[in-house]
């Protein structure tokens, strides 16, 4: 009898795929990927294996090709239910198939199928495909190699002919019989800082003396426990530029793929120190399902995903403005608001809802988003207030594209920020819904914080309007631009704006420059940014902008086999076909007829093996303290109950659940310690009443390090009365002590500021100083002048 190594598929043979090896070629702001999928077949009969695997939601593939024992084959991209019938046709003929397709629930996940492996053979199934890299708050290009794709959650409703029906076996990630290696190469004109990654790399190798080329490759062993990012800081990324791309030579002109396709890159240098919104409804939807049970990242002691959202929670309600109105809804298998109606901000209903989310646990079952939703549309307006959304969930679920529909549906009334939480959430979901609500969306995974990327998005959609955007270009007579990427009516501070256009007619002589200028009002101020381009397209083998042009029309046209507007499934099959970029009408379709060895019998169907990340279904293990202390006791933290240690003995780390700090870690030892100031800082927020002044009391004594009489007894009473007293004692502690966490609470550190100005008037100077003396702080009384 035969013995297999390794892990086994359900049916307890040998998994056919053995690595996966990728190489990433990044040039400026668009990154290239080639993914290899090496099979082979260790067993007796032919195989069919199945691998369903998560692709970034902006991927444009548009390549797929087969390299059988020596033998190459080029797929062909066909209508989906075609390519289904030719690879059925092809494996029932004998012949060897490979089929590679785009989920029909959510462009995030893909499968592909190798059917007719044939006993001892090998094959290396190779795809393409191209994205636009976001630019992350400080300046870093951001790409990310998918490698965790969590379980869906299933309703009644969902879809039968979804990736994710196949019956994948699920295994810990030490398990894994399968490798992955990476080797990315990096090129910009204007230098490369510096590459970082969440997963370790081989040193950044740098390919030429003035740094505009570099290499890292993945260090051995990747787990596929996250995924793969890279961080990759270039000396200026803040400058606009035009990619002008040649189109295909045998297309005739008047074709997306014959013209000339460019690609706008803007970063509108909108002014900071605008005046915040102090209107608006704001609807916080937060996931409450059992897999927000699980923790941020798979480090040690990581925090609860349901404990980090509550605390982001906190800090989003303490920074509202005075005002507004909002409301909180938790959603899972059912949802439920915090209010039956959105209230107006005041003290009451701040503190109502306070309580409320101390109560909150992830305890509502599966992830079903759609249902709130259209229960938030369907109230009223409140006039003078508009609708900003933020939905926080770790995405998984099936309805992805009805999700998308629904909110895009209800855009002209609101904005939609998403956040994925944690590995391998759903790229579509979270992009989608953003994207169609003219809103933004952030991924919280590794040591991200949540509360600091809310913060930020809060802050963002508290900018002004910016209003009457508008794209002009100035070309030579005889050539004109058509726009392709869908109309711009929202522009946010920090954000970099790409812009797709196809340029028609005739080509002008060398030398020739082109101008487009993007102008917007802002505050009954008009502002103009501009750039100059050479009208001398560049020749790309891979026809990388027009891939992506193509991707970001499909983006709008495409929402799946069954919620796509039949006016808009023809233009997107058609798009797909032209352009060769997949789509979830389209598959990649490769036969190798030189195989005729017709199958007796099924072939045996081998799904291949995915890893699970520790979820909610896993038990958290917290070691006791006290008589027993080798004992492991198995622990589901409820919601805010009294402080919970869960460390071990040795170290003096603790996960600290108590009336107020909400999964910080703290140590006993050294208050100072970076988890000390964020425990102390969750604690103080806290206690910050909603006109964003502190009371005098032993909670904020506490905070301080100091007894109450110690603060009673420098309190200038003749100055200022407690509450003033207090708040500007909390002002710099944290301007003092948390700088770190300047983001999270800069909007709540305003409306402080803002409150003491009118609270103290003149004497806010001579308070400032008692504060500045009391707490023995360096730190600089403007901070109160702003």
């Amino acid at each position: 009898m035969v013995q297999f190594c390794g892990l086994l598929t359900l049916q307890r043979k040998p998994v056919p795929l053995k690595s996966i090896s990728v190489s990433v070629s990044i040039y400026e702001f668009v990154a290239g990927v080639s993914a290899t999928l090496n099979y082979e077949n260790e067993e007796e009969v032919p195989l069919e294996a199945v691998f369903v695997f998560p692709m970034d939601e902006d991927s444009a593939v548009y390549s797929f090709e087969a390299l059988v024992d020596g033998t190459k084959i080029v797929a062909e991209l066909q209508d989906k239910m075609k390519a289904r019938t030719n690879y059925k046709n092809a494996i029932s003929q004998g012949h060897q198939a490979f089929l590679l397709e785009e989920d029909s629930s959510s462009r995030d996940v893909f499968s592909c199928n190798v059917g007719n492996l044939q006993p001892g053979s090998k094959a290396a199934v190779t795809l393409k495909y191209v994205q636009e890299l976001p630019l992350e708050t400080d300046g870093a290009l951001r790409f990310v190699l998918p490698a965790v794709l969590n379980p869906r959650y299933k309703f009644s409703g969902s879809p039968k002919d979804s990736c994710l029906d196949v019956k994948t076996p699920i295994v810990p990630v030490e398990d894994l019989p399968y490798t992955l290696s990476m080797v990315a190469t990096i090129d910009s004109q204007h230098g490369i800082e510096k590459v970082q990654s969440n997963c370790p790399l081989s040193p950044t190798e740098y390919l030429g003396a003035d740094k505009t080329s570099a290499q890292v490759s993945l260090a051995a062993g990747h787990k596929f426990d996250r995924d793969v990012e890279l961080l990759i800081y270039y000396s200026e990324v803040h400058t606009p530029s035009v990619v002008l791309e040649m189109g295909m030579p045998n297309v005739k002109p008047g074709h997306l793929m014959g013209d000339p396709t460019a690609m706008v890159s803007f970063y509108p240098n909108i002014p900071e120190d605008q005046p915040s919104n102090t209107c608006g409804e704001f609807i916080f939807l937060m996931d409450r399902s059992g897999s927000m049970q699980s923790p941020m990242n798979s480090q040690d002691r990581s925090q609860l995903r349901i404990q980090a959202a509550k605390e982001t929670l906190i800090l989003l309600l303490k920074s509202l403005p005075i005002g507004c109105y909002f409301n909180i809804y938790g959603f899972g298998s059912s949802y439920e608001a915090c209010f039956p109606e959105s209230v107006k901000y005041t003290q009451q209903t701040m503190e109502e809802a306070l309580g409320r989310v101390k109560l909150m646990q992830a305890n509502l079952g599966g992830t079903e988003i759609l249902a709130p939703l259209q229960d938030i549309y369907r109230r009223p307006s409140i006039p003078g207030h508009p609708l900003q959304l933020f939905v926080f969930t770790d995405g998984e679920v099936t309805d992805t594209f009805r999700v998308i529909k629904e909110v895009g549906i209800n855009r002209q009334k609101h904005r939609c920020f998403s956040f994925g939480i944690g590995e391998g959430a759903s790229t579509s979901l979270i992009k989608g819904i953003a994207r169609a609500s003219g809103g933004t969306s952030e991924f919280i995974t590794g040591k991200d914080r949540m509360q600091s990327k809310a913060l930020r998005t809060l802050k963002r959609s508290l900018q002004p309007v910016v209003e009457n955007v508008s794209l002009s270009w100035h070309l030579p007579p005889h050539l004109s631009a058509e726009m392709l990427s869908p109309e711009q009516t929202v522009i946010f501070r920090g954000q970099r704006l790409i812009i797709y256009a196809q340029l028609t007619g005739k080509m002008p002589a060398a030398e020739t420059t082109g101008e487009v200028c993007l102008k917007y009002t802002l505050q009954g101020k008009t502002f103009e940014d501009k750039v100059t381009f050479p009208l001398q397209p560049k020749p790309d083998a891979n026809l990388t902008i027009h891939r992506l042009a193509a991707k970001s029309l499909l983006q709008t046209k495409d929402m799946g086999l069954r919620d796509t507007p039949a006016s808009d499934k023809k233009d997107a099959l058609n798009l797909s076909l032209e352009s060769g970029v997949i789509s979830s009408f389209t598959a990649f379709i490769a036969i190798n007829k030189d195989l005729n060895k017709p199958v007796q019998g099924p072939l045996a169907h081998r799904n291949i093996p995915r890893p699970i990340v520790l979820g909610a279904s896993a038990p958290l293990k917290f070691r006791c303290k006290g008589a027993v202390p080798k004992a492991v006791c198995t622990y589901s933290p409820p919601a805010f109950q009294p402080i919970m240690e869960a460390a071990s003995v040795e170290d003096n780390v603790v996960y600290r659940t108590g009336d107020y700090s909400f999964c910080g870690l703290m140590t006993h030892k050294d208050h100072h310690s970076p988890a000390s100031v964020e425990n102390h800082l969750v604690q103080l927020i806290y206690h910050q009443n909603a006109n964003g002044s502190w009371d005098l009391n032993e909670d904020l004594a506490k905070v301080l390090d100091m007894s109450l009489e110690e603060i009673t007894a420098a309190h200038p009473a003749e100055l200022v009365d407690s509450s003033g007293w207090a708040t500007i004692l909390a002002v710099i502690w944290l301007h003092g002590n948390a700088k770190d966490f300047k983001c999270e609470w800069e909007l709540l550190e305003r409306k402080a500021v803002a409150w003491m100005r009118v609270h103290a008037g003149s004497t806010m100077p001579l308070v400032v100083k008692a504060a500045i003396t009391l707490l023995k702080s360096s730190v600089d009384p403007a901070i109160f002048t702003y």
